[in-house]
């Protein structure tokens, strides 16, 4: 077997939580990572039928069953991730049942996955639905977009239009908006199934008073359609401090940027009468 550590989604989790740490969205244990990978990549570097573990899960898993991913572990710093993978980091896969995991690499100090799993997976299941392929999802307590839930209007089409506004780049690069949750209780059943549900409608999910959850085809763009978010809040920030908005980028400007980029717009975050005109 190929040592795992040279492997490239190995590289990549290392990688985004060193970021995530280093720009202070993931503080202590906060925040968590998992990442959907084919048998194939998994295979080249570990013994599927060599379970470690298995671990049990309070929620139905069946729609994943046999399929692998690398998720971040309960309790475990992310700072901590780029000196000792093995320790922080774990491969799983769904067990047949649904209703548990087996560990297959990693969590060597006897550690479990994030107790964010339930959110993480009835996320990429709901996120698979709509685009099969999808195979990360991030969560992370991005400080600006956070702030933001204690401050600002709190529904999904306020937010949104507010992002939008702050920087050009945010309708082409979220152009279905950001879907907004009230605060629940983190790691529950509840939490997960609110997330997924919204999932279906946008990649991005903020958790009032909490942080936010982002779904993308890789690492890379993942983290982008987050930073790009938190970009937005930030410069809201500074704006608010500065006096308040004064001018923004209008509907009219919205639509022909659109065209420009040949991507559609969440119709639900426009007038009709700008829409139909």
């Amino acid at each position: 077997m190929n040592n795992i550590l040279e492997a490239s989604f190995v590289k990549e989790m290392v990688e985004v939580t060193s970021n995530l740490y280093r720009l202070g969205w993931d503080e202590r244990n906060g925040g968590n990572v998992s990442y959907l990978l084919e048998e194939a990549e998994v295979t080249e570097y570990i013994d599927p039928m060599k379970v470690l573990r298995n671990i049990p899960m309070d929620f139905d898993g069946a729609t994943l069953k046999g399929k692998y991913f690398i998720v971040t572990g309960s309790g475990k710093y992310f700072k901590n991730v780029a000196q000792d993978p093995a320790n922080n980091l774990g491969i799983l896969r769904v067990a047949e049942d649904g209703q548990s995991v087996d560990l297959l690499w990693g969590y060597t100090d006897g550690g479990v996955p994030t107790s964010e799993l339930p959110a993480h997976l009835m996320s990429h299941s709901a996120r698979l639905a709509v685009d099969p392929e999808n195979r990360v999802v991030m969560h992370c307590h991005a400080t600006h977009l956070l702030a933001m839930t204690f401050s600002h209007e709190l529904t999904s089409k306020a937010i949104t239009r507010t992002l939008w506004e702050m920087c050009t780049e945010c309708l082409v690069v979220f152009p279905e908006g950001v879907q907004v949750l009230p605060w629940l209780v983190p790691g529950s059943n509840e939490i997960g199934e609110a997330t997924a549900e919204k999932m279906r409608q946008a990649r991005l999910v903020l958790w009032s008073f909490h942080g936010v959850y982002g779904a993308g085809r890789t690492i890379d763009e993942t983290f982008g359609l987050i930073e790009t978010a938190e970009k937005a809040a930030q410069v809201y920030t500074y704006v608010q401090s500065q006096g308040g908005i004064r001018q923004t980028i209008s509907d009219e400007n919205f639509l022909a940027l659109a065209k420009q980029f040949g991507i559609t717009p969440n119709p639900e975050f426009f007038e009709a009468t700008v829409l139909n005109a």
